[in-house]
């Protein structure tokens, strides 16, 4: 009987570990409940078998911290409530589908049905952002479309436009990767085309810090490939660029003067960013509580606020590593960049290891998708939204998982 109950935990984590992608296209009900099962599947199999559910990484050690940091910053919290909740619960949570993650990855055919999850939620999300901006409502939930700079601004299934491109941005590089460098023939041509379908949807969003973490992260394929073809493109593309942009977004250019941090930024965020180096200015060390941030925000708001800019009382700090400075402190900035030195490290350590061509460039482009999602985050709190701070963390469980295929055939 107890065989047959680890089996079935197995069973559930397998697939569970394949949807989770495509779920967080759908909406969050679903995204949760996959998580859920996920996460208590791999516990189960684990207490089950009586093994240790923390996979051997080089990550852990700054993860513990990390969550160490984050529980000492309670002693700052202004609700403890949400410290707990929204905090530490919430990155406990994602500790485990990381390890659920690493630990359930198993066979070449599992990898290759988890590709065809995420790129059949890429394909719904971009199709339905086109149909959104065509019709006026995403097919889902009935939202309608953003406009700003009269450019009408797809959404699709989430509440943001910005949303919208860190979901897509997360993924297209692995795509292209696999389009670039592994398929072939008709596979080959299918891949582009789900990536000009992806790439589409992406620019209806017109979320520049999302298309310009898709051009570095292929410039960084290029260049680890030395692909001329791809880096003679990518500058090709700097140079076409001002003459198909849309006239509002010259004429917004125009308006800041041409100054590359207001054009990707916004002076209102750059207000943000101002009134976050106040916070932590006031708290150095461990900042005001995980999870914190929000609440705090009003209260060290300067005044009057950068280019005369009214930001609300109630904001993310629109940069993921300011706003972990802002709640956990220079202290928790420090680990959690250590906790990307070790891996990309060891990433890029799997990379080179790995023997068979499928393994590697998917391995290859887990490491551009993971640098897209974490340049995205200079300019949006993506690891705090609920929706899709998972991705980073399964996509950290995906590429590390990646390390029991050395000196495997497929």
């Amino acid at each position: 009987m107890r065989d047959k109950f680890i089996k079935f935990f197995a069973f559930v984590q397998y697939w569970m570990i394949i949807l989770l992608p495509f779920s967080v296209a759908v909406a969050p009900a679903p995204m949760n409940v996959f998580m859920g099962w996920l996460l208590f599947s791999f516990l189960m199999k684990k207490i089950l078998k009586r093994e240790n559910p923390v996979v051997p990484s080089r990550i852990n050690l700054a993860f513990v911290l990390l969550m160490a940091i984050s529980v000492i910053s309670i002693i700052n919290s202004v609700s403890l409530k949400d410290s707990l909740k929204g905090g530490i619960l919430r990155l406990l949570q994602y500790g485990f589908i990381y390890l659920a993650v690493i630990d359930g990855i198993k066979d070449a055919r599992h990898i290759r049905r988890i590709f065809i999850s995420l790129v059949l939620g890429v394909c719904f999300i971009s199709f339905d952002g086109i149909w959104q901006v065509v019709t006026g409502k995403d097919f889902v939930r009935g939202y309608l479309p953003i406009i700003n700079l009269n450019l009408v601004r797809a959404t699709a299934s989430f509440k943001d436009a910005n949303v919208m491109g860190i979901y897509l941005s997360a993924f297209i590089p692995l795509m292209l990767c696999l389009a670039f460098y592994f398929f072939k023939d008709k596979k080959k041509i299918l891949m582009f085309f789900i990536s000009l379908l992806a790439l589409a949807g992406l620019v209806l969003t017109y979320s520049r810090p999302s298309l310009l973490a898709v051009y570095l992260s292929v410039l960084f394929l290029g260049l680890v490939k030395k692909d001329k073809i791809v880096i003679a493109a990518l500058l090709g593309l700097v140079v076409l660029a001002p003459f198909i942009a849309p006239r509002s977004v010259k004429d917004w250019a125009k308006e800041v003067n041409y100054n590359p941090i207001r054009f990707m930024c916004n002076d209102d965020r750059i207000a943000i960013y101002r009134n976050d180096l106040q916070m932590v200015k006031a708290h150095p060390a461990i900042g005001v509580g995980t999870n914190n941030f929000m609440k705090n925000y009003k209260k060290y708001k300067e005044s009057p606020e950068y280019m005369n800019i009214v930001t609300a009382d109630y904001m993310y700090a629109h940069n993921n590593f300011l706003h972990m400075a802002g709640e956990t402190g220079l202290i928790g900035l420090g680990i959690f960049l250590w906790l990307l030195y070790r891996l990309f490290a060891e990433a890029s350590g799997i990379y080179k290891r790995l023997e068979d061509n499928f393994f590697k460039f998917v391995s290859l482009g887990l490491i551009a998708s993971l640098i897209a999602f974490l340049l995205n985050g200079l300019t949006e709190s993506s690891l705090y939204y609920s929706r899709v701070a998972v991705l980073f963390w399964y996509l950290t469980g995906f590429s590390l998982g990646l390390k029991k295929f050395i000196n495997a055939d497929r």
